[in-house]
């Protein structure tokens, strides 16, 4: 059996592996900013839009408990001890004001649960309810065949 450069005349190119780890995370990077690639995207897999700034703005802050400095708690994004400013999120995760704002400029999602704060996009608001209504609509058919079979 004849390879495929062999069959079509040809040899394959000599690239250098840092180059094509390069060229990879080059196209990575320019499909993930393209605002048209959320269409090709299956259901339930939209990008998210970064976090309202009203709603960021109104997110509790707060200096270190005296407990958090003792046991030296750490921010699960940086891992270095609570020192400064501590933002808290509505589920409850806390991290440091420089690593959180940073984060909700891009998505608007906890980097530790994904528990979603809203957004300013409102075609991405509409999306999560047609989401949250398909999710409702199974878990009803799910009961019906059970109560049916089950």
């Amino acid at each position: 059996m004849t390879s495929y450069f062999d069959e079509h005349d040809c040899v394959p190119t000599q690239s250098n592996p840092a180059t094509q780890e390069e060229d990879l995370l080059d196209l990575i990077r320019r499909l993930l900013s393209n605002d048209e690639f959320d269409d090709h995207l299956p259901f339930g897999e939209k990008l998210a839009p970064p976090a309202s700034k009203q709603i960021v703005d109104k997110l509790p802050r707060r200096k270190p408990t005296e407990k958090e400095i003792l046991e030296q708690t750490k921010c699960p994004v940086c891992l270095l001890p609570y020192d400064d400013v501590i933002i808290d999120m509505p589920c409850e995760h806390c991290f440091h004001k420089g690593c959180l704002l940073p984060w909700l400029q891009k998505t608007n999602n906890c980097p530790m649960c994904r528990h979603e704060l809203l957004t300013d996009d409102p075609a991405y608001e509409e999306y999560k309810k047609q989401k949250e209504k398909e999710k409702d609509r199974q878990f009803r058919v799910e009961q019906l065949h059970n109560s049916m079979f089950g």
